[in-house]
């Protein structure tokens, strides 16, 4: 079950709730509740990771920086997940660079901390390492997906993504940061957002997106989106809520 974290609030992340309340307990103290908003840097691709964080209702994007100054997403981490995953096979600095997608609330731990959580063959351990496996398939399935199919299947795509990951039906996004998302120019995202919208699949006002018809958008997706679920459900169990 999900577990409390707080008065009034609960944290719907995958990977604490499937420890035991006796294995939670000793994480618990080293767990603290923290709000993220849209665009926060949470490390930097070469430089030491301070924290991990697991989201309960944020989404996080892990992003390759290039020297031109733009960016290019390679992986998103929401409450299937935690971000900083590189801590659990030994680095001590970020490989990409990670900020918040979607503003909300996570559970960040230090990285001390996280280390000797994951000491040993720990429960926590081993599901992070279960998550991993379902990331690293994330990240070979985006390079394939980038690579071959249409910006009107990749947009589908991503859209049930955040939708698997985002509490409610509403979230907030821009057009300048969904472009990133998807790799393309602004005016291609315009344009896509545009169809999708008159076709009656979502509503997209003054950066708030809103997902209207989840099993039209299934339809437009290509396999990716379905190959890297499954993988998720296979390490961590199918999603509750």
């Amino acid at each position: 079950m999900y577990q409390s974290m707080s008065e009034g609030h609960t944290c719907q992340n995958r990977i604490l709730a499937r420890l035991s309340a006796e294995d939670y307990a000793r994480i618990a103290p080293q767990l603290e509740l923290v709000k993220t908003n849209l665009k926060d840097v949470l490390y930097e691709r070469g430089r030491p990771i301070s924290y991990v964080y697991f989201p309960c209702s944020s989404a996080h994007s892990n992003l390759i920086m290039l020297e031109n100054g733009s960016a290019v997403e390679v992986g998103t981490v929401g409450n299937e997940g935690l971000s900083g995953v590189e801590l659990l096979i030994g680095a001590s600095t970020a490989i990409e660079t990670g900020i918040c997608q979607v503003a909300g609330t996570s559970l960040r731990m230090s990285a001390q901390d996280f280390r000797a959580a994951v000491q040993g063959k720990t429960a926590l351990r081993l599901l992070a390492e279960r998550y991993f496996h379902g990331y690293l398939s994330q990240v070979s399935q985006s390079v394939a997906c980038n690579r071959m199919h249409t910006i009107v299947q990749r947009f589908a795509r991503w859209l049930l993504i955040m939708h698997d990951r985002v509490r409610g039906e509403e979230f907030s996004l821009t057009q300048e940061f969904l472009a990133t998302m998807l790799g393309v120019h602004r005016p291609s995202v315009s344009m896509v957002a545009g169809e999708f919208q008159k076709a009656g699949l979502i509503e997209y006002t003054r950066g708030q997106m809103k997902i209207i018809d989840r099993a039209v958008l299934e339809t437009m997706s290509c396999e990716c989106y379905g190959i890297v679920r499954s993988q998720f459900e296979k390490a961590l169990g199918t999603p509750h809520g």
